[in-house]
């Protein structure tokens, strides 16, 4: 009973704070640890050859003993994305709801990891016991079937977790999000609301998913073509309505993209997706329906390079291509970072013939995210001691601390925190009591954090200045035998600068005959020397600093 007076509930993030994605929470009491949610983020411009980046989980890994599992509010890459790579240091159970766990099985599949997973299926109403904490879930709604919010039971009090949501009053699927179940843990008492910050600065209310529905059909009554639509696989709902629109108006539905494929069959499957098997199609028919009875449904609503939709706005798609008159719908609102991607598809779209829909010109996109009214609402029903804002840029969090101060939270009470940041509570009192090792680590192909910031800085100076190589051939008596060859790439081409070639070959002679006369010049020192040298020389020349790589050969007598 001592130790549990003086245990604090510990709430750390190890991402999701001044970020959008790589969502990861982990809360501790004592001997135990649950983590919340298990998220990727997209590599921004300068994470050159990146492909994802996931939480630094060495906290965990360091307290692998005390973690109960992790718990999953729904199944966007940003809150499932990093499970295959911390799945394999932190092998705990999974929990979630029946889609979610359909759509992390599937990724596992993928890394050949789902017999090394232990994935629990739980349902909203449910609360489950994980060492000291009581899990709650919630029924919530977002622009994903299967979400919940989690209302967090532990010794000092209860968390209630929003996760991302928004009030839909009529989703597509399912009820709506239980206000009266959040109402009830508000009138019993709250310690702390961690709420949702993502559309924090918009005012007034997120339109329901319906609107989505009568939007489309308004749009595929006039559309005498093909109808492409874009948007992201793991909404469910938006690919329901928009094959009840395609019903509607008699149109065959084919899937285009990987990722879209995968989801709808795991949502058919489950329930959660009703499509007549008569109405959908395989890509390879297209080309034999009439034009104007074709839907295509596919990925790549965020513009990304390789995605299905940049492919055929390129013309590299090897079975889809646009004909004039195709109408395309981008029916998804632009991840932060993402713009210039949507609007070089746009672009490349309206140029090969088609005509392009998209948020600007008409709503063929809703937020799956709460505005100010329903933040407000979620405040004042739940009333927490403490408060702190969550799933945001910096900008986001502090819009939403003060949005809470309007509410009548006192300042001292609210806590815009940093990833890896520890928020001690009591049942009384709440403070930032250090900090614990937090980060990103990046993924590049099959490599786990095997690229850092000197390798990124690396691939930035060759991005920006090229390579310079110098090749040296010496006896063991240290007499050169041929000529330095000069390899250069991205930095000048050779053909069109002989003369700075000739040049470079003569100065990096010289450097060398020089240094091999001396005693305790190693090959490292020359090396050191030629680059030192070549690369002030160069400056001078070009006012360009490329990476110089001298390699010296040795070859006996």
């Amino acid at each position: 009973m001592a130790n549990r007076k003086k245990n604090k509930l510990r709430v750390i993030p190890l991402g999701g704070l001044e970020e959008i994605g790589k969502n990861m929470t982990v809360f501790e009491y004592g001997e135990s640890i649950i983590v919340v949610d298990c998220g990727v983020a997209f590599p921004e411009d300068e994470m050159l050859g990146i492909d994802l980046v996931i939480p630094d989980v060495t906290y965990l890994e360091k307290n692998l003993s005390k973690v109960k599992g992790i718990i999953v509010t729904h199944g966007h890459e940003d809150h499932i994305g990093a499970l295959p790579y911390v799945l394999n240091r932190i092998p705990v159970p999974v929990y979630g709801t029946d889609l979610t766990l359909a759509l992390i099985e599937n990724k596992l599949v993928e890394h050949q990891m789902l017999n090394r997973a232990e994935l629990r299926a739980v349902r909203a109403g449910q609360t489950i016991q994980l060492g000291a904490f009581k899990v709650e879930f919630i029924r919530s709604t977002h622009s994903i079937a299967d979400s919940v919010a989690l209302a967090i039971h532990t010794p000092v009090g209860v968390v209630l977790h929003t996760s991302d949501f928004k009030i839909d009053h009529t989703p597509i699927e399912g009820e709506p999000i239980d206000l009266a179940r959040i109402a009830e843990l508000g009138k019993k008492g709250v310690l702390l609301l961690m709420a949702d910050s993502t559309n924090v600065e918009r005012p007034g209310y997120t339109m329901s998913e319906r609107t989505v529905g009568e939007t489309l059909d308004n749009v595929f009554k006039d559309a005498k073509s093909r109808i492409i639509v874009a948007t992201f696989a793991s909404n469910i709902h938006r690919i329901q309505q928009i094959v009840n629109s395609a019903m509607k108006f008699n149109r065959k539905v084919a899937l285009n993209g990987r990722s879209m494929i995968n989801v709808v069959k795991t949502a058919m499957k489950l329930g959660y997706l009703n499509i007549p098997p008569d109405v959908l199609i395989d890509i390879d028919r297209i080309q034999k329906l009439p034009r104007n009875q074709i839907v295509m449904i596919t990925t790549g609503s965020q513009g990304e390079p390789m995605s299905a939709l940049s492919r055929i706005a390129s013309n590299s798609h090897r079975k889809v291509s646009i004909e004039k008159g195709d109408l395309v719908i981008i029916s998804a609102s632009p991840i932060p970072g993402n713009e210039k991607y949507i609007s070089r598809v746009i672009n490349d779209l309206f140029k090969q013939g088609a005509n392009v829909i998209y948020e600007a010109l008409v709503e063929v996109h809703v937020s799956g995210h709460a505005r100010q009214e329903e933040l407000k609402l979620i405040h004042r029903l739940v009333r927490p001691k403490f408060f702190m804002p969550v799933h945001g840029e910096y900008r986001h969090l502090k819009q939403h601390a003060n949005l809470a101060q309007s509410l009548g939270m006192p300042e001292e009470n609210i806590f815009i925190m940093e990833n890896g940041q520890v928020l001690e509570l009591s049942q009384r009192k709440a403070q930032i009591a250090g900090t614990v090792q937090a980060g990103s680590i990046l993924i590049d192909g099959l490599g786990v954090g095997d690229v850092g910031n000197i390798v990124l800085r690396d691939r930035k100076h060759l991005s920006e200045d090229g390579l310079i190589v110098v090749v040296v051939t010496v006896n063991s008596d240290g007499k050169i035998l041929t000529t330095p060859e000069v390899i250069s790439r991205g930095f000048v081409y050779v053909k069109e600068s002989e003369e700075l070639m000739d040049e470079i070959r003569e100065l990096t002679l010289e450097i060398i005959q020089k240094n091999l006369g001396k005693r305790k010049s190693s090959y490292a020192n020359i090396k050191n020397n030629v680059k030192d040298e070549l690369s002030s020389y160069l400056y001078q020349k070009t006012k360009r600093k490329p990476m110089i790589l001298p390699v010296i050969i040795e070859i006996p007598c």
